[in-house]
């Protein structure tokens, strides 16, 4: 077997699962989860009636063998999509490509990326990312055989990452950097300041900024979050050099299930890019392929989408406010609370007494110098229905008041 795969840490919902196991949790209470970032909301019609219609016109949709590179009306739409959202005008043809789902991607563009032959006196090569972050990062590096490097972030900025504080021989051994804005799991949105200093970063050692764009149609202020491509394109950097942006539609359209999305930018790395997704097997289903044309085709459903995460967090913000220190995110869908305590004992204690499951903070992160930046916090999904988010911040407020059913 792999090697590799020994270096692998469980999965946070797989921890989260054994912290629970032996719990029996307050039978007067119908389960809420709040521990899973799954898009609740209901699939727009659109999008189901195009993909019953690509089975009904072409039968040899499910039939045939899809291409890898994917229909030329299906990345006519991602560059239409780009276009719209962030006034850019990249090649169809060259500069994108349909993935099956941002996580698969991640995974493989760092396979793609990372060149283990090129680290020096015996040191792997390094992949960085924000600490807290999405676990594929680290696994995805693992697995290349680079070692992940975590930056620390600081509470005081949202948890922005705190890249001066990474050594110039840090960078000096950096083949890819993720960034992840919106974040998981805090909201924040990185300013265009911070993009000048990680692309003259870029520019200095030659690392690819891998630039994670799952949450960026989700958001509460009047102006929607900047993109790596956009924050590129406004500094003048108009070839999109060592950058990729990925992005899908799970949050976007509420089609987790449909594992589709697309990656953007660099040429010379999409192309290695096609070459390395040809022999792995990741071509989309030209029926998910219809239904993502029409998707990303359609704005109606992303205004409808976006005004009812809005509605929902005008009213559990009030709720939970004040007792856990919170202030409204940029973007995403995701609370970061401070529980003032052990994050894991807050998290056993509140499935006990109010069958509510939210994910210790901890989870997302890694020990680095002593310092855990998730422990004494937790993330909380609002992905259900309004009116289950707001009973499940109800009993939150009454379990940290001390309250009683």
């Amino acid at each position: 077997m792999n090697p590799l795969l020994a270096t692998l840490q469980p999965y946070p919902f797989e921890r989260l699962r054994h912290l629970l196991a032996d719990i029996t949790p307050n039978p007067a209470c119908h389960p809420i989860s709040l521990g899973l970032g799954e898009p609740k909301h209901a699939t727009p019609a659109l999008i189901q009636q195009a993909m019953v219609e690509a089975i009904h016109r072409s039968p040899s949709g499910l039939s045939g063998y899809p291409a890898t590179v994917g229909e030329p009306a299906l990345r006519q739409a991602f560059a239409d999509w780009l276009q719209r959202r962030y006034q850019l005008d990249l090649d169809p043809n060259t500069q994108m490509l349909p993935i099956l789902g941002s996580r698969e991607a991640l995974f493989a563009l760092t396979q793609t990326v990372v060149d283990r032959s090129a680290g020096s006196n015996g040191q792997k090569p390094l992949v960085v990312s924000p600490n807290p972050f999405y676990q594929i990062y680290e696994g995805a590096a693992l697995l290349a055989g680079a070692e992940p490097y975590f930056v620390a972030c600081d509470p005081a900025r949202n948890f922005a990452p705190d890249w001066d504080s990474v050594p110039e021989d840090v960078w000096a051994r950096t083949q890819l950097l993720f960034v992840c804005s919106p974040g998981n799991p805090t909201g924040a949105v990185m300013p265009l300041s911070e993009w000048q200093k990680l692309f003259d970063l870029s520019d200095r050692h030659g690392f690819v900024v891998a630039s994670d764009e799952c949450y960026s149609e989700i958001y509460f202020r009047d102006e929607p979050p900047l993109g790596g491509m956009q924050a590129a394109f406004q500094l003048g950097r108009k070839d999109f050099s060592r950058l990729i942006s990925l992005t899908s539609l799970s949050k976007r359209s509420n089609v987790p299930g449909m594992r589709s999305g697309f990656v953007a930018g660099d040429a010379a790395i999409i192309r290695q890019f096609l070459l390395y997704r040809t022999y792995h097997g990741s071509a989309m289903s030209a029926v998910v392929q219809a239904a993502s044309i029409a998707a990303w085709n359609d704005e109606a459903h992303v205004l409808d989408n976006r005004a009812l995460y809005r509605a929902k967090f005008a009213q559990v913000m009030p709720m939970l406010a004040d007792v856990l220190g919170l202030a409204l995110p940029d973007a995403g869908f995701y609370l970061w609370a401070d529980v003032a305590g052990c994050e894991l004992a807050f998290t056993r204690a509140l499935y006990a007494a109010y069958n509510v499951t939210v994910l210790p903070g901890s989870y997302l992160a890694r020990e680095v110098r002593g310092h855990n930046p998730g422990r004494g916090r937790i993330r909380m999904a609002l992905v259900a229905d309004t009116a289950e988010c707001v009973e499940a911040a109800s009993r939150i407020r009454r379990f940290v008041l001390g309250s009683t059913l």
